[in-house]
């Protein structure tokens, strides 16, 4: 394949992955105890960096929060706008782009053409989820004045099981979209 169409083919992925983690904002779960929703949005910045790799996740997750900070409502509940990076949600946004290149890193980048490793899948997600909540419970903690049990209580202890769900699904989905794009690169 020549070097345009591999551009274009990358600008594509990056593309669909930033719509697709947009597209996450329609699943946004209020619960009534937390200012942080259930969201899908965390699944697709951790898939981003699974599939693609650490540049393209990373630059995938990039775009997504970069349309949201201008204001196009791609964010939990439909918001959109700089001002939630400033929320009580805004740390979880960050760490969305360091969880795309942490598991993008850990998993390697698809055109590599490498065979399927599920312990680098299966660490990837997990550092992901990891690596998403490290930001999220700072700024968390922040605006609730420095007070950890709520800021556990809100934003960390009724998401646990949940986003390892969702880890669970981005390991199983990534090997075969993995090999198919990996396959497409070297067509």
């Amino acid at each position: 394949m020549e070097n345009r169409t591999k551009m274009l083919l990358s600008l594509s992925l990056v593309a669909l992955f930033a719509a697709l983690t947009a597209a996450g904002t329609f699943i946004s779960i209020p619960l009534p105890f937390s200012p942080v929703p259930v969201v899908l949005q965390n699944m697709f910045a951790l898939l981003s960096g699974m599939i693609l790799g650490p540049l393209m996740g990373s630059a995938a997750t990039a775009v997504y929060l970069i349309i949201g900070a201008l204001g196009a409502p791609v964010f939990a509940g439909a918001k959109g706008g700089f001002a939630i990076f400033l929320g009580p949600t805004g740390g979880y946004l960050l760490g969305y782009l360091l969880a795309s290149l942490i598991a993008g890193l850990i998993v390697g980048s698809p055109r590599t053409h490498e065979g399927t490793n599920w312990v680098r899948i299966i660490l990837a997600a997990l550092a992901g989820i990891i690596v998403i909540y490290i930001p999220g419970l700072l700024r968390l903690n922040m605006v609730m004045n420095g007070n950890w049990a709520k800021t556990f209580t809100a934003g960390l202890i009724p998401f646990i099981l949940g986003d390892l769900v969702k880890g669970a699904v981005a390991c199983l989905i990534t090997p075969r979209l993995r090999s198919l794009i990996s396959d497409i690169y070297h067509a």
